[in-house]
C-alpha cells in the first residue's frame, strides 16, 4: 500500500509516451565515465569498479540471506532479485537491459521535464520561483515510475553514474531544509531516490561507487525513521512511516547483496560493520521483522564482522538487554556506546524500556517507602520534569513531601503502557 502524499509521490505514474524521448545530439552522446563492458558471469564479482551485471544471472553472488527471527523459510536470492526486478521494470523481459548505458546529462530527463510543466506536476522543491508550471533542469528531478517498458526505454531517459551520484547528493542537501515540514522533504527525497535505484538497476551497474551512494540512502530512510515519529499534525505520518520502513529494507538487502558482489577475499567495507548492526537492530521490533532465515543462521556469514564494535553493541542490545528486560544496561549502553544510526533505529524502544522499569518499581516495591523521583530519572536518564510527566503517561500519581521532593507511590493499580506521544530525551546521549 502506497500512501496519498502530495502531488509528487511514488504512486503517481508517469505517462507511458514519455518512455519513448529523445534528447539531442549534445545530450544522448554524453556518456558516463565509470562505463565497462566487463560483467559477472556466473554470479561471480569483478573487482572492476566500473562493473556490471547480466540480468540472466540475477543470483550476484553466493551472497547473505537476511532474515527473521522465526523458522520461517528463506527466499531465494534469484527470487529476491526477480522481485526487485519487477517493481523497478514492471513485468517486461527485461534482457534490452544488459547493455543500456544512459546518457541522459540532467537530473530529469528532458521529455519528462517539459511533459511535467505541462501539466503542472512539480514538487514544491522543483518549482521555478515558486510556479506551479515552470522549472528547469538544476531543479527538476527524475521521478520514480512503476511501470517501465525495457523494450521502449531510450538511453536518454536513463542517467549515467555520475549524474545520478550528483542527483543524489542534490536531494540529501536538502534534508538540512527548514523551509518545509519534514514530511514534505522526506515524500520528495523518497521518491526521487527510488528513481536514482530504478536507474542503476536499468545499467546493471555494481561497483564500489554504487556501494557509497546504497549506504547514503539507507542513511536517508534511517534518519527518516528517526523525525517521521517526531511529525505531528499529519493523517498520513503513519504510512508515510510504515512505507520508509520497507523501503528502508529492501535499500538493506541490495547493499548487502552489493557489498557481497564486490567482496575481495575477506576484506570488509569501511561501514559495512554499522550497516549489518542496523539489520539486528531492526529485529527489535515484534511487528515488523524481515521475512528469512532466523539470525543465528544469518550470523554464520559474518565471522569476520561479528567481533566489530558495531556488531557487538546490536548484538548485546538485542539479546542480553533488551529481552531479558535489562532496563539499567539498555539505556546505558545506548546513551554512551550507540552512534547516530543506531540510535535513531532504538530511540523507539526507550520508551517503551522506560515503561517497563516504572512498572517493575511500582509492583515491586514497598508501598509505605514511596520512590525519589530524583533517583528514579538517574536511573532511567531523564530530567526529573519528564519524569514525572512519563509517570503520568504511565496512569501513575506522584507525590511531594513537605521539603518538596517528588515520589513514585508504588503498589498503583492504574498502570498502563504509554501509547505513543511524547519523545522525552535521554540525558547524558550526545544525540539530545
Amino acid at each position: 500500500m502506497e500512501s496519498k502524499g502530495h502531488h509528487d509521490h511514488p504512486r503517481r505514474r508517469r505517462r507511458s509516451g514519455m518512455t519513448n524521448t529523445t534528447h539531442s545530439s549534445s545530450s544522448s552522446s554524453r556518456e558516463p565515465s565509470s562505463s565497462s563492458s566487463s560483467s559477472l558471469p556466473n554470479g561471480k564479482s569483478q573487482s572492476n569498479p566500473t562493473t556490471r551485471a547480466r540480468p540472466s544471472n540475477p543470483n550476484l553472488s553466493n551472497n547473505i540471506n537476511i532474515g527473521h527471527q522465526d523458522n520461517s523459510t528463506v527466499p531465494h536470492p534469484e527470487n529476491i532479485n526477480t522481485q526487485q526486478q519487477e517493481e523497478q521494470y514492471g513485468e517486461e523481459d527485461m534482457s534490452r537491459s544488459s547493455s543500456l548505458v544512459g546518457t541522459c546529462p540532467f537530473m530529469c530527463p528532458v521529455e519528462e521535464r517539459l511533459q511535467r510543466e505541462r501539466v503542472r506536476d512539480l514538487s514544491v522543491f522543483e518549482r521555478l520561483n515558486g510556479s506551479y508550471g515552470k522549472t528547469s533542469s538544476s531543479l527538476a528531478v527524475k521521478k520514480f515510475c512503476r511501470t517501465i517498458s525495457t523494450r521502449t526505454i531510450q538511453a536518454s531517459d536513463v542517467r549515467p553514474l555520475p549524474v545520478l551520484e550528483e542527483t543524489l547528493s542534490y536531494l540529501l542537501n536538502l534534508l538540512d531544509s527548514d523551509e518545509h515540514p519534514f514530511e514534505v522533504v522526506h515524500d520528495f527525497i523518497f521518491d526521487r531516490t527510488r528513481s536514482i535505484r530504478q536507474d542503476l538497476s536499468m545499467q546493471n551497474i555494481i561497483n564500489t561507487r554504487v556501494i557509497q551512494m546504497f549506504e547514503k540512502m539507507v542513511k536517508f530512510h534511517v534518519i527518516s525513521h528517526h523525525k517521521l515519529r517526531r511529525c505531528s499534525g499529519s493523517l498520513n505520518i503513519s504510512s508515510m512511516h510504515h512505507l520508509n520502513m520497507e523501503q528502508l529494507m529492501k535499500v538493506l538487502t541490495s547493499l548487502f547483496h552489493l557489498y557481497e558482489a564486490n567482496r575481495k577475499s575477506q576484506s570488509i567495507y569501511e561501514n559495512e560493520a554499522e550497516f549489518r548492526s542496523l539489520y539486528v537492530l531492526l529485529h527489535l521490533s515484534s511487528d515488523s521483522k524481515p521475512a528469512g532465515e532466523p539470525l543465528s543462521l544469518w550470523f554464520r556469514h559474518l565471522s569476520p564482522i561479528l567481533k566489530s564494535k558495531e556488531m557487538c553493541f546490536a548484538r548485546r542490545v538485542l539479546s542480553r538487554y533488551y529481552r531479558f528486560g535489562n532496563y539499567k544496561r539498555f539505556i546505558h549502553i545506548i546513551a554512551t556506546e550507540a552512534s547516530y544510526l543506531q540510535y535513531c533505529m532504538v530511540e523507539p524502544y526507550i520508551n517503551e524500556v522506560r515503561a517497563l522499569a516504572v512498572s517493575c518499581i511500582n509492583y515491586g516495591g514497598y508501598k509505605l517507602y514511596p520512590y525519589p523521583l530524583e533517583d528514579l530519572s538517574k536511573l532511567l536518564m531523564m530530567k526529573e520534569s519528564d519524569m514525572d510527566s512519563f509517570c503520568r503517561d504511565c496512569g501513575l500519581e506522584t507525590s511531594t513531601d513537605e521539603v518538596g521532593k517528588n515520589f513514585l507511590p508504588t503498589k498503583q493499580t492504574s498502570f498502563s503502557r504509554p501509547k505513543g506521544g511524547v519523545n522525552y530525551c535521554l540525558v547524558g546521549s550526545e544525540f539530545v
